[in-house]
């Protein structure tokens, strides 16, 4: 007897290997993908939700469409594990998110399965619409899907689409996810609306009405059934999607692979835009992501046996833990603080403030651009709004940010999580561009606090301001530095000097701080804590600049318009002429990882921080080094 628990997965190399099986053999299939997925990411973690609840989804759409050749977009593609598997992956899946690895979203370079990058919400229906489009004026027969799920839909960009698409003219295929699922509980009148439509009871109640009215009448089969689709017309989400000029089919079970495989066989030779809703759950076939799908949407190793246990020893407080706090504390201390998330309440840490502060906590659904305008709003009839967003968030709310805060000048409070490296979710994640993009728009200030309880002294100065700004700091803990209770705040744009040394300065932003304290050891560097890229500490850093050789700025942030470019740019208009080196994340996108061997590989551990000095002043530390000697 075999023990391969896989004998029929093992057999699927590629999509074309799917479509030779026949019907009967596909819900064992599914089986099998489902028990393959779980086992796989409970050994390396991942998103686990968002994937067993497409797993049906998934095998029917490669086994109905021509992969590659008909695009699918999936949407964020967080959910894409199991389409992975079924596309040549399944023996690397143990590298999952590793540097060297899969990615854990869909990557062009990766597969040519893999026909759009995705890894920020709400994109697929435009790709998708794009290589409808292309596909038609090259005059080639081929579909495109896009992959959407129902938390996706209330980012505004997932509707500019749809209103384009609709009168586009072109074969696409829009397949909405409705499990109900987005990283925090869904929110918004779409969701509602869904939601309650797709409510078993009054579903069927409505599908019954005609067979209810008509009870004891001749069989008018035909007034029966117009009088059915009428009903129908009132309770389903046909009526929305028909107006933008999609043709509307479902809902179906997205489960049920007799119901999803001859829906999209017949989908498949219809022409124009084609809307088909899916019901899914979320966790499927887990009972325990089931039960807790937001906790197992994106876990750590664990035994599957036994689920998610806390750890034997208490992990160090996060950043977003600290700023979790700190909005409480500043929330009883000022009834104007309200807090803003763009559909990230767990990310950011503010389950406790929506508990604590239910009426002045506004998640906003995936709608950055709205979460930025919403808190100008707010701001201009005297409320201290606090954005929680992460740094690769903000990015897509940058009009706003300059034409809505910025030109007016508003006191809103932005912080930015996920600053610099976030490890395992990659390059599309990565805070690597908010000094740049930040520094360079007038009336915006931009902390950098190098340790937790820093962090939130300077939330507290940040808050205390009467104009736009923004504290960046990195996902995970940081030095272990124990956070003091209250809200005192550090000065406005000030340094601070933490070690004394000679001839070379390093001039540390954020958390590196402490990787050049160590560096300096060493090198018998001086090391300031800058904690502002804007506005700089111009004083300090010319005291600083008049009593050393040389210059270097750390950041873990992109190096080029970065905080060592800011130094740059006011030793230059103070005529300093200092050499300077600039160190930071490299004009490169960074792959997924861990954090540290990725700050490793970019030369920004301790080690790295000592042997680029190292190399760059060989001369000045060899001279002070014979100073050393002869003062000895």
């Amino acid at each position: 007897m075999s023990n391969n628990p896989y004998p029929l997965l093992q057999t699927i190399n590629d999509p074309a290997d799917l479509r030779l099986l026949a019907r009967s053999q596909l819900n064992v299939l599914a089986d099998e993908l489902r028990g393959y997925l779980l086992s796989s990411v409970a050994k390396t973690g991942g998103h686990l939700s968002s994937n067993l609840g497409v797993v049906e989804l998934t095998v029917a759409l490669h086994y109905v469409f021509n992969t590659p050749h008909d695009r699918i977009v999936w949407d964020v593609g967080h959910q894409t594990y199991p389409h992975k598997i079924l596309t040549g992956r399944r023996e690397r899946m143990a590298s999952l998110r590793q540097l060297g690895g899969l990615s854990g979203f869909p990557q062009r370079g990766e597969s040519n399965f893999d026909t759009f990058g995705t890894a920020h919400s709400s994109t697929s229906i435009s790709a998708a619409l794009g290589m409808a489009l292309a596909a038609k004026i090259k005059g080639e027969e081929r579909r495109a899907i896009a992959v959407i799920g129902d938390g996706a839909l209330t980012a505004g960009m997932a509707f500019e689409a749809l209103n384009n698409a609709g009168v586009a003219d072109c074969n696409l295929l829009v397949i909405l996810n409705d499990n109900d699922m987005s990283i925090s509980p869904p929110v918004g009148a779409l969701n509602r609306y869904l939601a309650k439509l797709m409510s078993g009871q009054f579903y069927a109640a409505a599908k019954n009405a005609g067979k209810t009215v008509l009870k004891g009448a001749p069989p008018l089969f035909e007034l029966a059934k117009r009088f059915e689709e009428q009903a129908k017309g009132m309770v389903m989400p046909a009526t929305l999607f028909e107006k933008f000029g999609f043709n509307y089919i479902g809902p179906i079970d997205g489960h049920d692979l007799n119901a999803l495989i001859p829906t999209l066989e017949n989908i498949k030779h219809l022409k124009g835009p084609q809307f088909l809703h899916v019901v899914t759950k979320k966790g499927q076939g887990y009972k325990l992501a089931e039960a807790d799908p937001v906790a197992y949407h994106g876990p750590g190793k664990f035994d599957p046996a036994i689920g998610l246990q806390a750890p034997s020893t208490p992990p160090k407080q996060t950043f977003t833990q600290v700023f979790g706090q700190w909005l409480c504390d500043m929330a009883a201390h000022d009834p104007r603080l309200v807090g803003i998330t763009p559909a990230m309440r767990e990310g950011s840490g503010m389950v406790e403030f929506e508990q604590r502060f239910p009426e002045r906590y506004f998640d906003v659904g995936i709608a950055e651009q709205h979460a930025v305008t919403f808190a100008a709003g707010l701001a201009c009839e005297g409320m201290k709004p606090v954005v929680a967003i992460y740094s690769t968030f903000l990015q897509r709310g940058y009009d706003q940010l300059i034409h809505d805060v910025a030109i007016q000048n508003l006191p809103v409070v932005f912080a930015l999580d996920r600053a610099g490296l976030v490890g395992a979710d990659g390059a599309t994640h990565a805070g690597a561009y908010d000094i740049a993009y930040l520094r360079c728009i007038p009336n915006i200030s931009l902390a950098c606090p190098a340790d937790e309880n820093e962090c939130r002294q300077l939330l507290s100065t940040a808050f205390a301001q009467d104009h736009p700004v923004a504290v960046r700091y990195p996902r995970g803990a940081g030095a272990g530095v124990a956070v003091q209770s209250g809200l005192d705040a550090l000065p406005f744009g000030q340094a601070q000097v933490r070690r004394e040394g000679k001839g070379i300065a390093i001039l540390a932003f954020g958390t590196l701080l402490y990787p050049a304290l160590q560096a300096a050891e060493k090198l018998n560097a001086t090391v300031v804590n800058m904690r502002w890229a804007k506005p700089l500490d111009v004083a300090l850093l010319l005291q600083v600049a008049a009593e050393h050789e040389a210059l270097v700025t750390l950041e873990e942030g992109a190096i080029l318009g970065g905080a060592g470019s800011a130094v740059m740019e006011a030793l230059q208009a103070a005529r300093v002429l200092k050499p300077v080196l600039q160190l930071g994340l490299r004009d490169e996108f960074i792959e997924h990882g861990d954090p540290a061997q990725l700050l490793a590989m970019q030369g920004l551990d301790a080690a790295g921080i000592q042997a680029s000095i190292a190399r760059r002043f060989a001369a000045l530390l060899e001279t002070g080094r014979q100073t050393l000697k002869a003062v000895a």
